[in-house]
């Protein structure tokens, strides 16, 4: 799989040749990894904190906010490290500090311990100074206490010559449990794919940039198909992974959607199809997966209008059930809500809505019985779920809020305040 890179300097968007030559500066890395991150984690390496020069903290945190981020560049005590943890960053990649006194204060999976290679052999220091060490026995190691490696060959960073195959195989085997990623003259969809192949993924940068390859045609590089018009079955999901509906992909489509962010599919009648263009039921396409057989696609989306079904469902399966079905009511609520009905009372008067939110949260607190804390726990649903249809926010951002709170390792006491 493809893991698109994001290398900043000064504030900007950077693309160097041997760590060293500036050959691209890309400007914004907002609207980069908008698009990158439509296709997994994003390698977002900050050139001037691991060069001593200063910090692109903030316009990092920014990006994690809003992305899944692999965060490189500086991180070389326990302080730092954890504090990226807490803003978000899916996984940190340490080089020279990663040591396994310092790995081990950490959840594995979170980690990825960057090795840089010259012929073989582990080099530091900007890559100037050669350590004799051989990178599989780092690799060794290493390996009980990361989730990943990130090997850059560096005689091939930034030159868009191919990377070094032959060597790939070996250092796969020697992460045993933990994903490699291969960094450094990765150019062509061949090479991505053989690198899948042997277990391991490509960091890709100067390729896209330069345009020498596509980036949906970086990410379906590894993808096969058995059938005889070669296309890949697609699972459409929403933001909290409810299946909507079985469309096809094709390399068209899957280059249409992933430029322009949309819901856009192959109709094996139509061709290419942009769901919603005539009825309104429109998609943001917010992420593409592949599956572990690199035979189908899982198209996660935000859904606008009726919903994905043709028969106006939420699903191709029937309407929405639960607390998605309630909270997509609510909203919809918001403008049609009749006169003197009990929801627009709610959402016209903020004192009666608080009064209730407090009063079934004390109830649900006492409620005595299994049966009765359900009860309580559907009235506060409904009442919180009013509260966010009022401030116009769908329950998704509630959940992503959530799942950021799950990253962090630093915790709150959680004691009550004051007079609670």
């Amino acid at each position: 799989m493809i893991v698109p890179s994001i290398d900043l300097q000064g504030g900007q968007t950077v693309q160097l040749i041997g760590g060293e030559k500036l050959a691209i500066e890309a400007g914004d890395p907002r609207p980069i990894a908008a698009r990158f991150g439509r296709v997994g984690e994003i390698a977002t390496i900050d050139l001037d904190a691991a060069l001593g020069r200063g910090s692109n903290a903030a316009l990092i945190e920014d990006l994690c906010a809003s992305h899944a981020c692999r965060v490189g560049g500086g991180i070389r005590d326990e302080e730092t490290a954890r504090r990226w943890l807490d803003k978000g960053a899916a996984k940190i990649i340490l080089g020279t500090a990663a040591e396994p006194a310092l790995l081990a204060k950490f959840p594995k999976e979170r980690l990825i311990a960057a090795l840089d290679a010259r012929d073989g052999e582990v080099v530091t220091h900007g890559w100037t100074t050669r350590t004799g060490a051989r990178v599989e026995d780092r690799i060794r190691e290493l390996r009980p206490f990361v989730g990943g490696f990130l090997v850059t060959f560096v005689e091939r960073e930034g030159r868009l010559g191919g990377t070094a195959m032959d060597r790939v195989a070996p250092l796969v085997a020697a992460a045993g449990a933990a994903r490699v990623t291969i960094a450094g003259g990765v150019t062509t969809a061949e090479e991505i794919a053989t690198l899948d192949r042997l277990g391991a993924d490509a960091q890709v940068g100067m390729a896209l940039y330069t345009g020498r390859i596509g980036l949906a045609e970086a990410f379906a590089a590894p993808l096969v198909s058995d059938r005889p018009d070669g296309l890949w079955a697609t699972v459409v999901v929403d933001e909290r992974g409810q299946a909507l509906g079985l469309a096809w992909s094709n390399a068209e489509s899957l280059a249409r959607a992933l430029e322009t962010g949309t819901g856009v599919y192959w109709s094996r009648r139509r061709g290419l199809w942009e769901k919603g263009k005539e009825s309104g039921a429109i998609q943001d396409l917010l992420r593409v997966d592949l599956d572990c057989d690199r035979d189908a696609l899982r198209f996660t989306v935000r859904q606008h209008g009726p919903g994905f079904c043709h028969l106006g469902c939420t699903t191709c399966w029937g309407p929405a059930t639960g607390v998605d079905a309630l909270a997509v009511t609510l909203a919809a609520r918001l403008a049609d809500a009749p006169a003197g009905s009990y929801t627009r009372r709610l959402l016209d008067d903020p004192a009666l809505l608080r009064a209730k939110l407090v009063e079934e949260a004390g109830e649900l607190a006492d409620a005595a019985t299994p049966d009765h804390a359900v009860e309580e726990a559907a009235d506060l649903l409904y009442f919180a779920l009013v509260a966010l249809a009022r401030a116009g926010r769908p329950l998704t951002d509630v959940e992503a809020v959530l799942d950021r709170r799950a990253l962090r390792l630093s915790r709150r006491p959680g004691n009550a305040k004051p007079g609670a």
